[in-house]
């Protein structure tokens, strides 16, 4: 089957609360002035944009651009991914319409939506790698693949909490900031046990957990702030058992980067990561919420072509 040169943009209609809908047509009207060619598939569910990226690699598309989110962003890779032997083929690129845009912030991907676009067609291109995530959902073992950051524990409860309102066309981009204190002093410390590499790393309550292909999560915050995403290795950072009122105290530290310098932080590398747990503990990924421990992280080196800035 010979291969597209057009892009298929998988539009989500809900992503940035209903801000899909919203400037549609004047990011359609912008791929036009700028001489884009394209077709446009919109989502209507959760699961669609995994469906649409499969069909269209199929159909012979290899060319894909995301205008949504980070959550419809993951739901494109994994359709991506399940094209098998396609994938390795495929070019993905984004125009952010979502309230967080993580992975764009890692490769300075610009939020407005005619210098998005421009990027399109000056097509710089960095090969990335992706995580593969195994856990427990309804009983049975569930993969997932994501190319931002997964989140355990009180950050997985704050993204099922942010996820509902947006299903629900509430929130906005201080939505995430809110319930991270709201949400505060209602989360009980989970007890965890983590190996990297095969090697037993940690042992004990934890608050929250992360690991990162790329940097950035929950609007702009850094809590696996030295993860390279080509070096071929997930960064993982815990917040341990410690006050409450100190992570309310320390809230900077998680947008500038320099919380792995505080004495209740712990963060290591690897190619592997296994995490159980007493109680379940529970999972989102890149934003999407998922299910519950035990957990296996592994990382595919390089496997995912992506438009990047400036």
């Amino acid at each position: 089957m010979e291969t597209d040169s057009r892009w298929m943009m998988i539009v989500n209609p809900n992503a940035g609360v209903k801000k899909g809908t919203r400037d549609w047509p004047e990011i359609l009207s912008l791929l036009e002035e700028e001489g884009v060619e394209f077709e446009f598939r919109l989502t209507a569910a959760r699961g669609d944009a995994i469906r649409i990226a499969a069909e269209a690699i199929a159909t012979g598309y290899r060319n894909l651009c995301v205008v949504g989110g980070d959550g419809t962003l993951n739901e494109v890779l994994n359709g991506i991914i399940a094209s098998e032997g396609a994938a390795a083929e495929v070019v993905l690129g984004m125009i952010p319409v979502g309230t967080g845009n993580d992975w764009c912030r890692m490769f300075d991907i610009p939020f407005g939506y005619r210098e998005a676009i421009r990027l399109l067609k000056k097509r710089k291109l960095f090969l990335q790698d992706v995580g593969m995530v195994t856990y427990y959902h309804h009983e049975k073992t569930e993969q997932r693949y994501f190319m931002n950051v997964a989140g355990m524990g009180y950050d997985a409860l704050v993204a099922k909490k942010t996820n509902l309102l947006k299903e629900k066309g509430m929130g906005g981009p201080l939505t995430y900031l809110w319930f991270v204190f709201t949400g505060l002093f209602q989360f009980n410390f989970m007890e965890a046990v983590i190996e990297v590499d095969g090697k037993p790393e940690f042992r004990g309550e934890i608050f929250s957990m992360n690991v990162g292909i790329c940097k950035y999560s929950g609007g702009g915050m850094m809590q696996v702030p030295f993860a390279v995403p080509d070096d071929g290795l997930l960064d993982v950072t815990i917040i341990k058992k410690t006050s409450k009122w100190y992570v309310v105290r320390y809230t900077k530290k998680l947008y500038d980067g320099t919380l792995a310098g505080l004495p209740f932080i712990s963060t290591f590398r690897g190619r592997s990561v296994r995490i159980r747990s007493t109680g379940r503990i529970y999972l989102e990924a890149d934003g999407e919420s998922l299910g519950h421990t035990p957990f296996t992280f592994e990382v595919l080196p390089k496997c995912l072509t992506v438009v990047v800035g400036p």
